[in-house]
């Protein structure tokens, strides 16, 4: 009795700790990412089981039931692993996750409504830890206006362009929209189709010169005189002429060129004091001069055309003092009569060489 009674309680001890041990292995199903298995573990809840099997959980992940859960025998666990979604929804970006594993489940569990909507990738494809990029573009209603009449489509379309193509509309070369042609085209948009035509018309502008006065001593103070006439330049500018929709638009300034440039005009300002005293006009040697000046011909004229009569005047001053037509036309009485109202203005400067033969 003494020699049995170590042997049954060690017997008893061992029987007792199995049956502790058995109590605590419980028989688990897990399943990731759909891929079940039934597996026995001590672990005591779902964060320790997971651990257990190396299964690594993020932010983005769905653990059922929630992973401080205890663990009984009997129970099923699910792990739905986040996949990154880079999703294009009607040409808006968004960057969002999902536990779907096919394009499918991930619309329904987006929220997208894809009945009729234009999908980058079938609904059947899967979708793997690395994610995917996804386009969809729902049917949306867009109304087209051209040449007078309005078309309603339903579209997919990525571009208001491919919209108006769509709708049966062919643009012309110059033809523009109502909005970018690129843009994407919104639920209930209107676009507007302007027919374009045009060309381009030249015009010619003068150039106005510059004036350029210098003091002259030999001139009587008051008096100017135009030593080398200005002339205008001239410019060439072309526009861009614009009808649209048969409305014609205000020419647009596409370029310029100078044809010819401004000459400037220098004219004389006299600063000579004018004599106190003097013989009258009437007094004086006019035969004298016109002799110097003509050799007393009225209807002189020099060699190169520009002065003519008996006082050589030029066609401008002879317009100044009331002359009309050519000098050398006039009489003798009306050239003289000029002559004496040139002298009373600028003294005898219009003639340099032969004006000293008015004094004898």
């Amino acid at each position: 009795m003494r020699r049995l009674l170590p042997q049954a309680l060690v017997v008893a001890f061992l029987a007792g700790g199995t049956t502790a041990f058995v109590a605590q292995d419980r028989a688990i199903r897990l399943d990731v990412d759909g891929r079940p298995r039934a597996l026995h573990t001590f672990a005591d809840d779902v964060n320790a089981l997971l651990a257990e099997e190396g299964v690594q959980v993020g932010e983005h992940d769905l653990v059922a039931p929630a992973p401080d859960t205890p663990l009984a025998g009997g129970d099923a666990i699910a792990v739905r692993h986040g996949r990154p979604v880079r999703l294009t929804l009607d040409g808006r970006r968004h960057q969002v996750w999902t536990t779907a594993r096919t394009v499918d489940g991930a619309l329904r569990e987006l929220g997208v409504r894809a009945e009729g909507a234009y999908l980058s990738a079938s609904r059947s494809q899967s979708i793997g830890r690395a994610g995917l990029a996804l386009d969809v573009r729902t049917e949306r209603a867009v109304t087209v206006m051209a040449d007078g009449r309005a078309r309603t489509i339903r579209t997919n379309a990525a571009t208001v362009g491919e919209a108006v193509e769509e709708a049966g509309v062919t643009l012309g070369a110059d033809d523009t929209l109502s909005v970018p042609a690129d843009s994407f085209p919104r639920d209930g948009q209107s676009v507007t189709v302007l027919r374009v035509t045009g060309g381009r018309e030249v015009r010619e502008e003068e150039i106005p010169f510059r004036v350029e006065r210098t003091y002259d001593p030999t001139l009587l103070t008051g008096t100017e005189v135009v030593a080398s006439p200005g002339r205008p330049g001239l410019r060439r500018i072309t526009y861009l002429l614009r009808t649209v929709n048969g409305v014609r638009q205000e020419p647009r300034r596409e370029g310029s060129e100078v044809v010819r440039r401004p000459r400037r005009q220098v004219v004389k300002v006299g600063t000579k004091a004018a004599p106190r005293a003097g013989r009258p006009v009437d007094a004086l040697d006019w035969h004298g001069l016109a002799v110097c000046e003509s050799g007393g011909d009225p209807h002189a004229v020099d060699a190169s055309g520009t002065y003519g009569g008996l006082y050589q005047f030029d066609a401008h001053t002879w317009h100044t003092l009331g002359g009309s037509g050519l000098p050398q036309d006039a009489s003798e009485s009306e050239q003289t009569y000029r002559a004496k109202k040139l002298y009373a203005r600028r003294g005898e400067s219009p003639w340099p060489h032969c004006g000293e033969r008015l004094h004898g």
